[in-house]
């Protein structure tokens, strides 16, 4: 491991390799080496959950080859030391067994646990041991053996003994949309609660987040799919008062069919995994509204731009993965409905 002091050790400077100076999250190659800093945390890799954006890339990519997805991600893990897709820009994160803990440490993790990181595999040092032979490369949960570094300034969750494994990382990959969606409701200034449409409705963000929402007091929940299957297992749910099917990278055809759901909406929020949905979802949404993004294919030059070609007065916001409590926010929502854990048992082929 390069040598320096202590200072940078809370952020992880120390881990960086290429290029010095940025954070790990920019770095374009960290150091996995698993001897920790006082302040570091190891982990044993029991599953990685690749993002949807980073996973419908290498499907697309390698044209959905199992073998030629499970060698590229092996690639970009030993050539960046951590799962930084460098087309996407996004990772996803991980589940493990906490293996040695600094004396420095805050976390407040012991030896043992099993966790979830809540930081992004971008910015996570990661060593992968045994050439993921138990993954099939037909989805975005990846069995894996190896080690990763959690810094001081990391985020981790110990997984509830409550809950399937699978579940809680599906679940913990996203809590942070559902709870934004909250904060964002919750707040929205007006006698009634909001519409709201949700691109993406039946995903896990997706699904979390209209849950959320209607938690939060909206007046109107819209859940837009892009076919009739996904739309009958919304409708199905009840999460949403109305369900509409429409290509979200189609922004004429999204907004109407959004008006047809019960919008305009006040807020929308963007769970998609497909990139060039930016401009449609400024254009269902009111004038004086917000767009939350948190799809990891946006592109937020594309948000910034299109709204001010559309003379669109809306707030847009990025989805920041992290806010306070919302790993226990999102885990409670999936405990108190059914409708959300069929969804995700129906994405992820279990049975809860």
């Amino acid at each position: 491991m390069n040598n320096v002091d202590a200072t940078g050790s809370a952020l992880g400077l120390h881990r960086v390799l290429d290029p010095p100076g940025v954070l790990p999250q920019a770095a374009r190659r960290l150091d996995p080496d698993p001897a920790i800093r006082p302040d570091e945390v190891r982990v044993r890799l029991e599953r990685l959950n690749l993002d949807a954006a980073s996973y419908r890339q290498l499907h697309t990519s390698c044209e959905g080859d199992p073998e030629a997805i499970r060698a590229r991600v092996l690639q970009i893990v030993k050539e960046r030391g951590k799962m930084h897709n460098p087309v996407t820009g996004s990772g996803g994160m991980l589940v493990g067994v906490v293996e040695e803990v600094g004396p420095a440490s805050p976390l407040g993790l012991a030896p043992g646990q099993r966790i979830a990181t809540l930081v992004s595999l971008t910015c996570t040092p990661l060593a992968i041991t045994d050439g993921l032979a138990r993954w099939d490369g037909r989805g975005e949960q990846v069995p894996a053996d190896g080690h990763a570094i959690l810094f001081a300034r990391s985020v981790a969750a110990v997984l509830p003994e409550d809950l399937p494994v699978p579940l809680s990382l599906a679940v913990l990959d996203v809590c942070g949309a559902p709870a934004l969606t909250e904060r964002v409701v919750t707040r929205y200034a007006g006698g009634t609660g909001p519409v709201v449409a949700v691109l993406g409705g039946a995903g896990k963000s997706g699904s979390l987040s209209l849950a959320a929402a209607r938690r939060a007091g909206a007046a109107h929940l819209i859940g837009v799919v892009p076919d009739e299957r996904e739309a009958a297992l919304l409708e199905r749910s009840g999460l949403a008062d109305r369900v509409v099917v429409a290509d979200a990278r189609d922004p004429v055809a999204l907004a109407e069919a959004v008006r047809r759901g019960g919008g305009p909406a006040q807020v929308t929020v963007v769970c998609v995994d497909v990139p060039g949905c930016e401009h449609g979802a400024i254009l269902a949404t009111d004038q004086g509204g917000t767009v939350v993004f948190f799809s990891m294919a946006t592109s937020f030059t594309a948000a910034a731009l299109g709204a001010e070609a559309l003379g669109a007065d809306v707030t847009m916001l990025i989805g920041n993965g992290y806010v306070p409590g919302h790993a226990q926010a999102a885990l409670e929502l999936v405990r108190s409905s059914s409708a959300i854990r069929d969804l995700f048992a129906a994405r992820l082929g279990g049975s809860w």
